[in-house]
């Protein structure tokens, strides 16, 4: 593929997905868009990237996941690359988002 026309496809991707603009039409794109098999293999990415952040072991996410020790080491060799790491912060903070609501809320009460 041409340099240009890859980048305009990449481009034109990213513009797609930064013009969703509710969960429901992110998740129905990326369910349509992808192969079941596509769609898992992306999330459990991702949640070994997470876990492996939190300091799970590998066994550990191996089990839970049903992921190879090969995945784990693909992933895990990406872990500090900048795209990564921007993901993960924004889980972080929507962990901590979710805890401190709850924790609100019993106060509240």
């Amino acid at each position: 593929m041409h340099p240009t026309l890859k980048k305009t496809i990449v481009k034109t991707f990213i513009q797609l997905l930064s013009d969703l603009k509710t969960e429901k039409q992110i998740e129905t794109f990326l369910t349509d868009f992808f192969t079941e098999k596509e769609f898992e293999t992306y999330t459990k990415r991702l949640a070994v990237a997470y876990w492996l952040k939190k300091g799970r072991d590998y066994e550990n996410i191996q089990n839970n996941l049903k992921v190879s020790l090969k995945e784990i080491n693909e992933v895990k060799k990406i872990l500090s690359s900048p795209g990564l790491k921007l993901a993960l912060k924004y889980l972080e903070a929507e962990e901590w988002a979710n805890v401190w609501s709850e924790r609100i809320k019993k106060i509240v009460k």
